[in-house]
């Protein structure tokens, strides 16, 4: 059996699928390695690096005829054409806004596997991409608030006076919050966090942060059977929104890290709340690329707006794309290591497994998952 991994073309995506670790772990499966030529680069991973650990550097035709290949984001119309038939194709696929390849992947029997459908189950959490990529957007985005913002983050005591702490605020409590609570108290900032889910208000006080929200019945049903925040009620986003507004305009910085799968990103910050707040605060808003919680937000740019800094960086954990390859090559081979018969030699698919009954997007010339039908 031939893995191999792409190098990505996005220009805004600096991961890839496979790290020089996990390589090792992917030849215990019964894999021969093939990789790009350069496709580690952007990660910080030469091409030395994979051929010390056994895989073989060939050009993007080769990785296109392998058996199973690896990408974080979904390859062109170009490259599903040239993939081998009947072949495997793993990766970040984005099935919710790239459904004009679904016809490429069928015309070629491509078995297509979306990581981010992985479901929130014990079982499946060390598959789980969106959690291990989450946690370092949430981590990146304080680094970067602390970078924008024109003051120290905790208090200081100097002999010229008192430095106050900056006041950090969170909005939804996802992996990306938590890790952005966690990451904004280690610095020293004072913390508080709102989310629509209730059971999130233990989380959010065990990392020493304030947990603030709108408490009513639909708050106590506000989230998914696979551990998702559901779309709220106009009504609950009226109350949701003043007390965001009450509570935003005494903080120096706003992480918004709200995202509903498949649907635009909830607006959170409003020009009015951005207004509210004293010049020099930051802004980060995470959900940009599902079209942003702030709309005066820009993919990969700060504006300025009654001089706040509003940063819309796309593709947050590819700020630290080392860890976030390794973490992601992980989360890959925990997958594969479902479908490989290590004494056959062979992938198998059993949809009678929860896990790949959610995954697998395409199989055989058809598409398998209802909701994208």
């Amino acid at each position: 059996m031939i893995l191999s991994a792409l190098k990505e073309t996005s220009l805004i995506e600096t991961r890839v699928a496979l790290s020089p670790d996990s390589v090792k772990l992917f030849l215990r499966l019964g894999f021969d390695i093939i990789l790009e030529e350069g496709a580690g680069l952007k990660s910080g991973y030469l091409d030395k690096s994979y051929l010390d650990v056994g895989a073989k550097i060939v050009k993007r035709a080769e990785c296109l005829k392998a058996d199973v290949c690896l990408c974080v984001r979904m390859p062109n119309i170009e490259d599903l054409k040239n993939l081998r038939q009947n072949s495997v194709l793993i990766g970040i696929l984005n099935p919710y806004e790239n459904k004009k390849y679904f016809e490429n992947l069928n015309n070629n029997n491509i078995t297509s596997c979306c990581m981010e459908l992985i479901p929130r189950i014990s079982r499946a959490q060390s598959m789980d991409v969106l959690s291990s990529q989450a946690n370092l957007s949430g981590y990146r985005s304080v680094i970067d608030a602390a970078e924008q913002f024109g003051k120290a983050f905790p208090m200081m005591m100097t002999a010229a006076g008192r430095v106050n702490p900056a006041k950090v605020m969170i909005l939804g409590v996802g992996v990306a919050g938590l890790q952005a609570i966690a990451t904004a108290k280690r610095l020293g900032a004072v913390v508080s966090a709102t989310d629509v889910r209730s059971a999130t208000k233990e989380q959010v006080e065990s990392l020493g942060g304030k947990f603030i929200m709108v408490e009513d019945e639909e708050s106590k049903n506000a989230e998914t059977n696979t551990g998702y925040a559901k779309e709220m009620s106009d009504e609950y986003k009226k109350k949701q929104a003043q007390l965001i507004a009450e509570t935003i305009a005494k903080q120096d910085i706003v992480i918004s890290t709200a995202l509903i799968p498949g649907k635009k990103a909830p607006i959170l910050v409003t020009a009015e709340m951005i207004a509210s707040m004293n010049p020099g605060s930051v802004v980060v808003d995470l959900a940009v690329e599902a079209g942003g919680n702030c709309p005066l937000s820009k993919i990969n740019e700060i504006v300025e707006y009654n001089g706040v800094k509003i940063v819309g960086y796309a593709n947050m954990p590819g700020k630290v794309a080392k860890d976030a390859s390794a973490l992601y090559a992980k989360n890959i081979y925990n997958f594969l290591s479902l479908l490989v018969d290590k004494e056959k030699k062979q992938i198998f698919f059993n949809f009678e497994d929860e896990i790949l009954s959610s995954v697998v997007l395409t199989h055989l010339g058809q598409i398998r998952l209802e909701q994208f039908k």
